[in-house]
């Protein structure tokens, strides 16, 4: 009889599923998946906390569009990693959590890191959460976690695995083999509803292109062929940005960025995968207007006239749809745009000039526009960026421009604060050539301070930006404007040495407080490919333009 073991079953499994990283945190409970990815030679990027390790699979599955994966111990291991699932969760992130738990022969014991329902707390933020019983059923359920955080609409799944079940050696000859580990799904559109689509948007004088949710990166050559051929401006939200260059002519900016449009708006939407809400300001005609026609296509039917009516809703994959459109408006002719093509670019350079026009600011302190504008003008051309905090990336959203989708991981429906540092390890952990540069708040890196540990000892190229402004800078403008400067408390911060702490553990440090010094600072560290703590003092006063559109709410 030859025997095989849980842990081993269930790396044996992932790795015939193309998962060659997981993220995690030790503990007894998951030692045999520990154990087994030595064996099976599966790279360990181990955290200091489990909140980082669930972030960096996010961060992991945002960056490439393949499963993320987060192993976790019981007790408060699985609890530490909770709000990581609940942000995948509402941002449809695939991603597989494996949590240890107390031993089935040990139910009702009062023992270590037990009881608590653990499959009951996660089923609320997970598209599938179970507990496996069986050892022999380990390959069998793991293929169909995977299978089900892969299918449209994507998401988090859970397998928690009880410590004599994942720690049992039995006989091979009994394991339950897995079933389709990968899957070939494409809900194509009917070449009806492609026709009628094209139809509208030939009849558009002002159409706009609007993509939301994740897509494969192979879609962006669909979606410039399609906003090319049709002449038809595209927007964003920021996990679509990209699938255009924003470079393109026809590249209008994230989803806010439409509130430019005011005076002339667009009379037609088609949004692809883009779940109104949060991002178009809910059911107010500040960036999508009343009158405007809306196409929606979604993976979700859910999603179709959750909050905004739809003229044509289309059950199917927004990258399916965008190559049949393309394909199909190649065959025929289509209006001059020029001039509404035209007033998309002068918005841009309005845009502009306006968020520009204080920069005569004084140093030190630097604009924040100074930061985010220095910034950009040093990211190479490949280079990932993470948007964390909640004012910093406000400011970082006036300057983006990635060229290549999957290149600008940010916030998400649930406004988790303090994630970057995660996000940005999953991202630098994708692949052996990537370039990571997280941006975050002084409150927001303060969330996983210790991860600077995780990137010197992986030797990550991570190069994080602190804006810090001693402060939270969101909360104490909220306090300012809601009930008076003189009730300002508990949202200010002592504008620590972040750099120092990042130098302690093992990383290099640079203070910034002039934004002359920002750009090469930023060049140097990211061709020095290890992993750096940028500092920058910065001017708390400034508000970001799209929380003046969001307070207008």
């Amino acid at each position: 009889m030859t025997e095989i073991g849980g842990g081993r079953l269930v790396i044996e499994t992932l790795k015939k599923a193309g998962v060659e990283t997981i993220f995690g945190l030790h503990g007894a409970h998951i030692d045999p998946l520990f154990q087994a990815c030595l064996d099976e030679n599966v790279k360990i990027v181990d955290t200091r906390h489990e909140v980082a390790a669930g972030h960096a699979a996010e961060g992991y599955a945002r960056a490439t569009g393949r499963l993320g994966v987060a192993m976790v111990t019981a007790g408060p291991g699985f609890t530490n990693v909770v709000t990581s699932m609940a942000n995948a969760y509402l941002d449809r992130t695939p991603v597989l959590y494996l949590s240890g738990a107390n031993g089935l022969s040990g139910a009702e014991t009062n023992t270590l890191q037990a009881g608590i329902d653990q499959v009951a707390i996660a089923r609320p933020v997970t598209k599938w959460a179970h507990q496996v019983t069986r050892t022999e059923q380990l390959p069998r359920l793991v293929a169909q976690a995977i299978r089900i955080a892969m299918t449209p609409p994507t998401g988090p799944v859970l397998l928690d695995l009880p410590m004599d079940v994942l720690g049992a050696r039995i006989d091979a000859a009994s394991v339950e083999p897995a079933h389709r580990l990968t899957l070939d799904i494409a809900a194509e559109p009917s070449s009806g509803s492609i026709a009628a689509i094209l139809e509208k948007l030939a009849k558009a004088e002002r159409p706009v292109l609007l993509l939301g949710g994740h897509w494969p990166a192979d879609a962006a050559a669909a979606v410039t062929k399609l906003a090319e051929t049709t002449s038809t401006p595209v927007y964003t939200d920021f996990f679509a940005h990209g699938l255009l260059p924003a470079s393109h002519p026809l590249h209008g900016g994230t989803t806010h960025k439409m509130a430019d449009l005011k005076d002339t708006p667009p009379d037609l939407i088609l949004a692809l995968g883009i779940r109104f809400g949060l991002f178009t300001l809910g059911t107010l005609p500040h960036l999508i207007p009343h009158g405007a026609e809306i196409i929606h296509v979604d993976t979700d039917g859910r999603e179709l006239g959750r909050i905004r009516s739809a003229d044509l809703a289309l059950l199917a994959d927004p990258a399916a749809t965008a190559s049949a459109l393309a394909e199909a408006a190649s065959t025929r002719s289509w209006p001059d745009r020029n001039a509404w093509v035209n007033r998309i670019a002068t918005c841009r350079t309005e845009r502009k000039r306006l968020a520009a026009a204080d920069l005569e600011a004084v140093n030190p302190p630097l604009h924040p526009y100074q930061a985010v504008t220095a910034i950009a003008e040093a990211l190479d051309d490949d280079t990932i960026v993470v948007g964390d905090g909640a004012e910093a990336y406000h400011w970082l959203n006036e300057v983006i421009a990635r060229d290549h989708p999957q290149h600008y991981i940010t916030h998400g429906f649930l406004g988790c604060v303090g994630m970057g540092l995660g996000l940005a390890i999953g991202a630098a952990s994708s692949r052996a050539d990537a370039s990571v540069l997280a941006l975050a708040g002084d409150g927001a890196v303060g969330f996983t301070l210790a991860e600077f540990d995780t990137m010197a000892r992986h030797n990550l190229p991570i190069t994080v930006v602190v804006m810090n402004n001693q402060s939270w800078a969101a909360s104490q403008h909220f306090q300012e404007l809601a009930v008076g400067r003189n009730r300002v408390v508990g949202t200010q911060l002592s504008g620590a040495r972040y750099e120092d702490a990042a130098k302690a553990l093992g990383c290099t440090g640079v203070y910034i407080d002039r934004a002359a010094d920002l750009t090469p600072a930023i060049r140097a560290a990211l061709a020095s490919r290890k992993p750096t703590c940028i500092n920058v003092a910065i001017d708390l006063a400034p508000l970001p333009p799209e929380l003046h559109l969001l307070m207008a709410r």
